[in-house]
């Protein structure tokens, strides 16, 4: 499993049938930055995921990847790569906090 944050979605008007009515987001995985480990940074990769949760734009969310993505009742018959799993409340490392979703953004 990866953090991710929701940059952007994506529409497909012609897809596999069994693609039809799943919502397609862009999401960006981060990772603890490695010299200082207190804040979260961009790996520079994107993926497209379906997202089985809602999630919005400029959330942090939890994905995964591979066989996995294909193992929740809503992708697996899917032929993806990526899925949206959770979305994310805090992170900590180090007994630092490193995110924490604000009570603006889970209203969103």
């Amino acid at each position: 499993m990866f953090l991710a944050k929701v940059t952007g979605s994506l529409v497909a008007t012609q897809k596999a049938d069994t693609m039809r009515g799943h919502k397609l987001l862009v999401v960006e995985p981060f990772r603890v930055d490695p010299q200082s480990r207190d804040r979260l940074v961009s790996t520079g990769r994107t993926f497209i995921a379906v997202d089985t949760l809602g999630a919005g734009l400029g959330e942090f969310v939890l994905i995964t990847q591979g066989s996995s993505a294909r193992m929740t009742p809503e992708t697996k018959n899917l032929p993806i790569d990526t899925v949206i799993v959770g979305l994310i409340d805090t992170v900590h490392v180090d007994q630092n906090c490193l995110f924490r979703r604000t009570e603006s953004a889970a209203a969103d």
